[in-house]
């Protein structure tokens, strides 16, 4: 059974950064994309950035396009997010699984694991 455990998130004020970690244990880890989703206060998942299983191609949505960062180090099986210049609408729970898509769409792969708790980023104005 897979485990996703999500880490780094707290508060900062707009502008700040954070650096989100991934970490999987339990399955092969190297050869899957993953994703990193996120859920807003009273609203829907949503897809954030995904990274393809060598770390050669990323793909992001729009709105945070330019300012965040997807990586990831299979030696480790750890994926990584780095968020700049965050704002207010960036406050969510932010979650990692794998994942399957094509440019700015993305959909989780809740067959390679279920949900981890997330970690909540809030962006304060």
């Amino acid at each position: 059974q897979v485990q996703l455990v999500e880490s780094g998130g707290g508060l900062v004020q707009t502008g700040g950064s954070l650096r989100l970690s991934c970490a999987a244990s339990g399955r092969t880890f190297s050869i899957y994309d993953m994703g990193w989703f996120r859920q807003p206060p009273g609203k829907e998942r949503e897809f954030v950035a995904a990274i393809s299983w060598n770390g050669g191609n990323t793909y992001y949505a729009d709105s945070v396009k330019g300012r965040f960062t997807i990586s990831r180090d299979n030696a480790k099986n750890t994926m990584y997010l780095q968020m700049n210049s965050l704002k207010p609408e960036d406050t969510a729970v932010y979650y990692c699984n794998a994942a399957r898509g094509a440019g700015s769409t993305w959909y989780p792969r809740i067959d390679f694991a279920s949900w981890g708790q997330g970690t909540q980023v809030t962006v304060s104005s």
